[in-house]
């Protein structure tokens, strides 16, 4: 079954999402001339956007607790900042070569305007529920396409792709850290997980958004200046490492041709299971955002793909290439990693990676389950699912992945991740010329001088009655 798994992996992978997301890439970087660079500057800004006031008196009455900019984009990026950085770097390094990381690269800086395309998306068609706001793919198929079996088939794939097979991924990586750091025994961290997955994801989006916006800042940071004060140290390595992942990238190293395939291909897969730019899970926290134009979180959300691949990623790329311990056959995933990491910094680095990507992973598990019960909600409003659901997410499945072999849990991971993804780009290709609308109506206001654009329904009347929650 597993040898079956892998190779519809390698089939989909290789002849249809790895094609259809550099294309989707740039089409978006075309059609919203670069925001991805354009715009940073005002990505920055929006970090410390606050929710509009005026709109927060009518919506306290209906007893809706606002999500910040910021939130909004911690919770995200815990989904993000997780496995992908320190596991799946070093599987893809171990498989493809360093020239994984380049491919990386570029479906990240391609792929922060596919973010930003699905996130304002997000936002332009949420609606409001009991609590908070609430969208994503599923609410803007369904509304911009009136396409219900589409919808649902997306709401059903990203609860079985974040909700179960990503969170036994996130947990199979934090039971081997502690393995390889302190020989924990998998099962009983495995227990330890699941009660504590368990307390937070019965909390709610606001639990789980204020978790993240402690945990987020925390782990990026002092990973970053670990790793930062680990390249300084071998500052005559940076060139070389640089030259062999280009050399690499486009096979100059190689002897044997497939290896430029294995690099692409790894680079591209690992790539967005870290940045998820394209996949439809970011829209679904960026809808939550109480925001006075639909841009301001799409601008947010691409500044994620940049924090997570462009600055967390490479920090993992360049300790495993510095270290050179890429090519032990043995060595893979998490292990690779805390190698890398104790032959520069000494017996400290396992344990120090064993808490990061306790940290990374652990943000990443909760994350990830919000993504389920938002779509799980825009199917049924019954409490018993979601109940179900949350004992499945933060219990069944996390503890799956303590017990589960490394190769199964991403092999399934891989699959539902390539379904899901086909089933978004093809939403958003059909639905793009609003984002792209919205951008236009933004950069005018800015403009003219107004410091905090503001969105109005009446700019897009064809659809404004799908529009509920723009007054």
């Amino acid at each position: 079954m597993n040898e079956f798994i892998t190779q519809l992996n390698d089939a989909l992978w290789s002849y249809l999402l790895m094609g259809a997301l550099v294309l989707c890439g740039l089409w978006f970087t075309w059609k919203t001339r670069g925001v991805q660079f354009q715009m940073i500057g005002e990505m920055l800004r929006m970090l410390a956007d606050t929710p509009p006031a005026k709109n927060q008196h009518s919506d306290k009455k209906r007893g809706m607790r606002h999500i910040s900019s910021f939130q909004a984009f911690a919770v995200s990026v815990a989904t993000r900042v997780g496995t992908g950085n320190l596991a799946g770097v070093a599987t893809a390094i171990a498989i493809g070569g360093p020239g994984s990381v380049f491919w990386m690269w570029v479906i990240a800086l391609l792929g922060s305007a596919t973010a930003f395309v699905e996130s304002t998306l997000g936002q332009l068609f949420k609606q409001r529920h009991a609590e908070s706001f609430i969208g994503g793919p599923a609410y803007y198929i369904q509304k911009g396409l009136h396409l219900r079996w589409m919808a649902v088939l997306f709401a059903v794939l990203i609860t079985l792709t974040f909700g179960l097979a990503y969170n036994s991924i996130q947990s199979n990586t934090i039971c081997g850290a502690m393995h390889e750091a302190f020989g924990w025994n998998p099962a009983v961290v495995g227990i330890v997980l699941t009660t504590m997955a368990l307390i937070i994801v019965f909390g709610g989006i606001h639990r789980i958004a204020n978790v993240s916006s402690v945990l987020v800042p925390v782990m990026a940071i002092g990973y970053f200046l670990l790793v930062v004060v680990i390249i300084v140290m071998n500052i005559q390595s940076v060139p070389h490492v640089l030259k062999i992942i280009v050399s690499d990238a486009f096979g100059l190293r190689q002897s044997a041709g497939g290896m430029i395939g294995a690099a692409i291909m790894n680079g591209v897969k690992r790539g967005l299971f870290s940045n998820e730019a394209g996949e439809g899970s970011a829209p679904n926290v960026a809808a939550t955002a109480t925001v006075s134009h639909p841009v301001k979180q799409g601008l947010i959300q691409a500044l994620g793909v940049f924090t997570d691949t462009l600055l967390v990623c490479s920090c993992t790329a360049f300790v495993i290439l510095i270290s050179g311990l890429y090519e032990v056959p043995e060595l893979n995933g998490i292990a690779l990693t805390q190698s890398a990491l104790q032959s520069e910094i000494g017996n400290w680095g396992p344990t120090f990676i064993a808490v990061a990507i306790f940290l990374f992973a652990f943000s990443s598990i909760i994350g990830n389950y919000y993504y389920g019960e938002a779509n799980i909600r825009f199917m049924t409003s019954s409490r018993a699912v979601l109940t179900l659901y949350r004992l499945l997410s933060g219990g069944v499945l996390v503890m799956f992945g303590a017990l589960a072999s490394l190769e199964v849990v991403w092999n399934l991971g891989d699959l539902f991740m390539a379904l899901l993804t086909a089933c978004n780009l093809i939403a958003i290709v059909c639905l793009g010329k609003y984002a792209f609308r919205l951008l236009d109506d933004y950069r005018e206001q800015k403009r003219r001088g107004i410091k905090d654009p503001v969105f109005h329904r009446s700019l897009l009347p064809e659809i404004e009655k799908e529009l509920e929650c723009w007054e």
